[in-house]
């Protein structure tokens, strides 16, 4: 037997016996290894995680009106996911909706790489307010004040790291305008601000969040405000960002909200992954709907109406049309 239909038959087989034992559903090698998808997610501290998880958790639930296996692992964000999805390594991802519109037009981080013609949205899930996180004792209160500090400015490839160097450019800003500019992915950037590595840290994901609360509790941390005429600016010149806030009370000792902008999670697929697997996909969430909310608290507002429209410049996936137009919705 060749060597690659052995590896993919065992890949199949993993797949089979691992979601027999997480579902309770028998399957077969063949069945399992034709219908296996895979969603690119984020750290697992994040948010993105978590849509991952919960949305396979839903479509193997219902693996026996199916057949697909979902699976759902950590990745490095938005950006590589993207890019992931276009080269066939990933069936869908969670991105931002910033970085869904660039990698549709071929702009910003994806202008090398031209527009990708066969991106399509599936649906959106929760805000993602931009989220300035400073030490206490460092004195910083507004974005301003970071310049010239240690910032954290995040891992390359991630959606955090794509939308603060958007921030900088905004500021007129570059890597050499902070003491110190790190690149640490999000499971260690909490570390440093507590260890004072770093004074200042960024993230762009929805609330409340773990990563955040952690930083709160450990680091005596404060959430610091984003606003100011080039935010203005920035907001005014693209369609995908809106002024938000993230509500005083969410962690200790942040008592007010903090005005922000923000962005909207969302998840993509590609044309050329069959509609009748991204029509099961979309039916067991939103069959689920109340289940997906209370699988986290940033998915407790969702709403289904706003969930198939905000957000999603790539063209609905013709899998998705299909569930949202039987429910009425387009």
């Amino acid at each position: 037997m060749p060597e690659g239909i052995y590896k993919s038959g065992l890949k199949g087989l993993c797949i089979s016996l691992t979601l027999a034992c997480l579902t309770g559903q028998p399957g077969t090698a063949a069945w399992a290894a034709d219908k296996a998808v895979t969603i690119g997610t984020g750290s697992r501290a994040g948010v993105y995680y978590q849509v991952g998880r919960a949305v396979c958790r839903l479509v193997n639930q219902s693996q026996a009106q199916h057949g697909i296996a979902c699976n759902a692992p950590s990745t490095a964000g938005s950006i590589s996911n993207l890019k992931a999805v276009r080269a066939g390594q990933l069936q869908l991802a969670v991105a931002q909706s910033d970085w869904q519109f660039h990698a549709v037009n071929g702009s910003s981080r994806f202008s090398s790489a031209k527009p990708d013609p066969d991106l399509r949205s599936v649906f959106s899930v929760h805000g993602e307010p931009f989220t300035l996180v400073v030490r206490r004792d460092s004195g910083i209160r507004h974005l301003r004040d970071i310049e010239g500090r240690r910032v954290n400015i995040g891992n390359p490839g991630s959606g955090q790291r794509g939308t603060m160097e958007v921030v900088m450019q905004a500021m007129g800003w570059t890597k050499s305008s902070f003491s110190l500019s790190e690149e640490l992915p999000a499971s260690q950037q909490s570390l440093a601000l507590c260890h004072d590595r770093v004074q200042a840290l960024v993230y762009t994901v929805g609330h409340p969040n773990d990563s955040v609360a952690q930083a709160v509790r450990l680091c005596d941390a404060v959430i610091a405000e984003v606003s100011g005429p080039e935010i203005e600016k920035l907001v005014a010149a693209r369609p995908y960002y809106a002024f938000t806030t993230v509500p005083g009370g969410l962690y200790s000792g942040n008592r007010d909200d903090v005005t922000t902008f923000g962005v909207k999670a969302t998840l993509v697929t590609s044309a050329k992954v069959d509609a009748d697997t991204i029509y099961a996909v979309t039916k067991a969430v939103f069959e689920n709907l109340d289940s997906f909310r209370r699988m986290h608290p940033a998915f407790a507002g969702l709403q289904p109406e706003r969930m198939v429209r905000d957000g999603l410049s790539a063209p609905l996936h013709e899998g998705a049309a299909r569930y949202f137009k039987e429910r009425g919705w387009l």
